[in-house]
């Protein structure tokens, strides 16, 4: 279900009065692969309830380029929302999801294992601090190697090249 920030706070009381385990994620989810299949398998399976933060097209075009997105926001909503991990999809404009975890405040956030949680390896994941200071849990769920948007562009590209 898609739903609006609105409609997700009022959706996070009634999960809080019944406890449910709520698992956030968020990404751009351009064209959806295996790897996205298998990562929201895993994160779904850490609670209750998936919600997943769909970055808007300028927030895509913000971090990926402006050739990007390749499918607008939309139609990537209605298609993340049709998986069977996802339970609800907010689309949202900022280029990271630092204040959508803020008001949300699920049990678990979850991330690809290209982020890294602390000053380690991967980049930097800004969320990981917010859902620290309120007592929450960050997970970072590892790729499947060869399998992202980028390399599957690489292929189509590859394609129609040769």
């Amino acid at each position: 279900m898609i739903v609006s920030r609105v409609e997700l706070l009022r959706l996070r009381e009634e999960w809080r009065t019944t406890r449910a385990r709520v698992v956030f994620t968020n990404g751009c989810f351009d064209l959806i692969h295996l790897g996205h299949v298998h990562y929201l398998q895993q994160a779904r399976a850490l609670g209750d309830l998936l919600v997943l933060g769909l970055n808007s097209d300028s927030s895509v075009q913000q971090l990926k380029g402006p050739l990007r997105p390749l499918v607008a926001e939309d139609e990537r909503a209605l298609v993340v929302a049709a998986l069977r991990p996802v339970d609800y999809v907010i689309i949202f404009e900022e280029p990271t999801a630092e204040t959508l975890v803020a008001e949300l405040q699920p049990n678990i956030y979850v991330k690809g294992g290209d982020y890294s949680a602390d000053s380690g390896e991967g980049k930097p994941l800004p969320e990981a601090e917010i859902v620290r200071r309120y007592g929450g849990e960050v997970v970072l769920i590892p790729f499947l190697p060869g399998h992202s948007t980028s390399d599957l562009i690489v292929k189509i590209m590859n394609t129609f090249s040769n």
